[in-house]
């Protein structure tokens, strides 16, 4: 299409404008090495329990250690990340799985581990986590030029991606090679690069965003912002409500064994397939310029989602489920993307804490509720029907969402972002130094 003479000429796309600049490469070099460590440790954790109880409801105990944390303070996080210097506060938090790692490493090499140190630990890091995850979100923006951001949002999912892939791996190959210690000793030292990465970091908040003193108010203000807000509102409730009805990551056991009757090695194809899908369209996101209908691709992804999810559930075939599951994690990622993109473009930056704190909850709360779902509608029903009737009510709920809240299904990314915000990005210096600023 031939571009009128008064327009002033678009420039090319540029997949790894984001990467250009060195800020942000510390940033991710961050994220990717704590994303891996901690995927690893979450199956390390998962092996290690069983192991030492050989009953499966201390797996529940571990995912209730982990949950409860997030559910309870990540609300505080979020205040306590619009209050200070974020940077610094994901520091501070690392201390604690880091920390944690090293304890779980003595005492495992040592021999006097126990499933309730275990649990305490996993406490404790879910507790640090309710302050790392919305200072490390809500920093993103203001540490990228404008026009790079949602570049910048699509390669750090790509990579965390990646990173959730070969972590487990990572730490399945450990154990097997060496021992569990062994890993716990590689978790810490993948922490470690990811705490000297953001330390390195130089990054000042801007004088020109207010802060707000951590309190009650604060954190209300918080989520009366959210309640009040299309967009934000929309986004998380799409992603909520997809995940709690069409999630059937908690019933594969179920379906590679009785229904798809596949041996461990087709369980573990099906199992990684859904990131391995994720993965690939993360790369296609990057090596394509951004989508700017971003409110249209989210509800449709997530109408694609549940449609693929109700094919799943039909499936008898190993390989045409493996081949679905892989699109579901594809779907998937396209929304994940879009509403990072959407929620972080339409908040002002002195509420960018509180509103990825509240979208935390939303996120752990569906993922632990929605497995439960999953679980019980199974036991009553029959896994398919609760496969097949839950991809059904995504769909339902995405096309009601499309309907009814118009401000995000029209919402379209602006060409430079943070006109979508009253407030300018942080002043940041694109350059790898000595620690800038406090809170």
């Amino acid at each position: 299409m031939n571009q009128s003479p008064s327009e002033p000429p678009q420039p090319r796309y540029d997949p790894l404008a984001a990467l250009r600049q060195p800020t942000f490469l510390l940033y991710l070099g961050s994220r990717v090495f704590s994303g891996t460590g901690q995927s690893m440790l979450q199956a390390i954790l998962a092996w290690h329990v069983y192991e030492i109880t050989g009953d499966p409801l201390s797996l529940g105990f571990l995912g209730l250690a982990r949950f409860v944390p997030a559910l309870g303070m990540s609300m505080i996080g979020g205040a306590v990340a619009d209050a200070f210097n974020r940077r610094n506060i994901i520091l501070a938090a690392q201390t604690v799985p880091l920390a944690c790692g090293v304890l779980l490493a003595v005492s495992t090499l040592n021999g006097w581990v126990s499933p309730e140190l275990i649990y305490g630990l996993v406490l404790l890091i879910g507790l640090a986590s309710s302050f790392e995850g919305p200072a490390r979100v809500a920093l993103l923006p203001t540490i990228v030029r404008p026009e790079t951001f949602p570049n910048a949002v699509t390669v750090t999912s790509t990579l965390q991606t990646l990173g959730m892939v070969t972590g487990p791996l990572l730490g399945g190959a450990i154990i097997t090679a060496i021992d569990i210690g062994t890993s716990y000793v590689v978790y810490c030292v993948l922490l470690a690069i990811a705490f000297t990465t953001i330390a390195l970091m130089r990054y000042r908040p801007s004088a020109d965003v207010p802060r707000r003193a951590v309190s009650v108010a604060a954190i209300k203000e918080g989520i009366r912002y959210v309640w009040t807000h299309q967009v934000p509102l929309g986004a998380m409730s799409l992603d909520m409500f997809a995940v709690l009805f069409g999630g059937a990551k908690g019933l594969l056991p179920i379906y590679a064994k009785d229904i798809l009757h596949a041996d461990a090695i087709g369980y573990t194809i099906l199992l990684s397939s859904l990131e391995i899908g994720a993965l690939a369209m993360s790369v296609a996101l990057v090596l394509r310029p951004p989508i700017y209908k971003s409110g249209r691709a989210l509800v449709y992804s997530v109408v694609v989602f549940g449609l693929l999810t109700v094919a799943f559930g039909l499936s008898r075939s190993l390989y045409l489920s493996i081949a679905i599951y892989m699109a579901i994690g594809a779907a998937d990622e396209v929304s994940v993307v879009m509403r990072n993109v959407l929620i972080q473009l339409t908040t002002p930056d002195q509420l960018r804490g509180r509103v990825s704190s509240v979208n935390q909850v939303f996120i752990q709360a569906s993922n632990q509720l929605g497995s439960t779902y999953s679980g019980f509608l199974a036991a009553a029903t029959s896994a398919p029907f609760a496969v097949v009737s839950g991809g059904a009510a995504a769909v339902a709920v995405a096309a009601l969402v499309g309907w009814r809240m118009k401000e995000l299904f029209t919402y379209t990314t602006p060409r430079t972002p943070y006109a979508a915000s009253a407030v300018p990005p942080a002043a940041t210096e694109d350059a790898a130094g000595g620690a800038g600023g406090s809170g």
